[in-house]
């Protein structure tokens, strides 16, 4: 095993910087391309599982302002600022990535209808409409469940 090939698996950070040391200097030689290759492709799906993840949070916390009556009152704000946070890191990760929109739109039924089959298996509480809301509205920022 190479020297880089082995610091990839002792020290990941260590590794990254000599990664870029040897992309600045056009090393071709250096580079370890099997990790380099490896390490971009689990970039691109870390950021769509996140997106993922907080598609998800931030449907559920919606559908709990919406349906949740019994504890719409008492949650009804914590709920309101998760919906915010949740709809805020969505935004920055599509900003910083453009091209995940389309990801996100082609994949908004599917995601939608697995919060809602979530929330109903775990018995959290009743949905009053499982049809899955525009994902425009989801993104609104002034959209939180129901009419304030």
């Amino acid at each position: 095993m190479t020297e880089l090939k082995q610091l990839h698996e002792t020290d990941l950070n260590l590794w990254i910087e000599e990664m870029a040391i040897a992309i600045k200097n056009r090393d071709v030689d250096a580079m370890d391309w099997d990790n380099l290759i490896d390490e971009i492709e689990d970039m691109g799906a870390s950021q769509k599982r996140a997106l993922r993840s907080y598609y998800y949070r931030l449907v559920e916390h919606i559908l709990k302002v919406r349906d949740w009556k019994e504890e719409r009152e008492r949650n009804k704000i914590k709920w309101s600022v998760e919906i915010s946070n949740f709809r805020r890191e969505i935004k920055d990760i599509l900003e910083d990535s453009p091209s995940l929109k389309s990801y996100l739109e082609k994949n908004h039924i599917k995601w939608f209808d697995k919060t809602v089959s979530t929330i109903v298996k775990n018995k959290l509480f009743e949905i009053g409409e499982p049809q899955p809301i525009p994902l425009d509205k989801i993104l609104d920022d002034d959209f939180f469940g129901v009419a304030e």
